[in-house]
């Protein structure tokens, strides 16, 4: 059996959904930053190991992976954490306009109900 929404139902989940929405910008800026330093981090590592190791390029290439591959694998969940936040934003988008669009119709319910 469907579940009748209420007018009050609907305001609620709107509610719900601007106040999550509203978390987003400073949780995609954290993540962007989380980033950022995860980069950073890497590079640091990489190329501090290229200028202090010996020998042909190709090795002091392969020490500087091995070396920082803990920093890259660190930017690499940092990416994909901020990647998880930007479609959380998006689906919760979505569901605002769903729910702004399931408003029109218990509105429609209630006044051709009532």
């Amino acid at each position: 059996m469907t579940k009748i929404l209420t007018p009050d139902m609907v305001i609620q989940e709107l509610q719900r959904l601007i106040g999550e929405s509203a978390k987003a910008p400073a949780a995609i800026y954290d993540a962007e930053c989380k980033l950022a330093d995860c980069e950073y981090e890497y590079d640091r590592i990489y190329h501090t190991t290229i200028l202090n190791t010996e020998g042909a390029i190709a090795v002091r290439e392969a020490y500087a992976k091995l070396d920082a591959a803990e920093a890259r694998l660190a930017a690499d969940l940092a990416k994909a954490e901020l990647n998880r936040i930007r479609n959380k934003t998006k689906q919760l988008t979505d569901a605002g306009m769903l729910t702004a669009t399931m408003a029109k119709q218990v509105e429609l319910t209630y006044k051709h109900g009532n």
